[in-house]
């Protein structure tokens, strides 16, 4: 091979799109994939504070002086069977995990809440407080694997 041609064969980028290309289309697939697990990730914390919410809302209902729905004087296992039972896509139920709390509200000005020790303690004017709980892997290649723990808090006073 003479120098010119040498010189010209160097000169020649014919290749250097291809080899671009490929590498702008990968990074491209990896921000792409990052950005639809961090889209699941919201769409399951959405969920998770949805659950948190209808779950102290059906166990504000049924307190200790329920007389007229199902499932009266709840539980806080009925609760967490009721929240797994919501059941939305993408979600596996049996991940989700409930803490029930019921609190005392104070005798004096301004009103506090502590942990409930009278029984019962789903009485009327008593507060249920639930944590759900939703662990959440997020998969993206080139970066691994992501555990995200999902939890929303959610606390109303019972009514009846």
């Amino acid at each position: 091979m003479t120098l010119p041609r040498l010189a010209r064969c160097l000169r020649d980028r014919s290749g250097q799109t291809v080899v671009e290309s490929a590498l702008s289309i990968g990074i491209v697939i990896v921000v792409l994939i990052g950005i639809l697990e961090l889209t699941i990730a919201l769409y399951d914390y959405n969920y998770v504070a949805y659950a948190a919410r209808e779950g102290t809302r059906w166990a504000m209902v049924r307190g200790s002086a329920c007389t007229l729905l199902n499932d009266c004087n709840a539980t806080a296992s009925q609760i967490q069977s009721y929240v797994q039972g919501l059941g939305y896509p993408l979600i596996q139920p049996s991940s989700l995990t409930v803490a029930t709390t019921w609190l005392s509200k104070s005798t004096s000005t301004p009103t506090t809440w502590s942990t409930c020790s009278t029984s019962p303690c789903n009485a009327p004017g008593n507060e249920v407080q639930l944590v759900v709980n939703y662990p959440f892997t997020m998969e993206i290649p080139l970066v691994g694997n992501i555990s995200l723990n999902l939890n929303s808090t959610s606390s109303m006073v019972i009514s009846q």
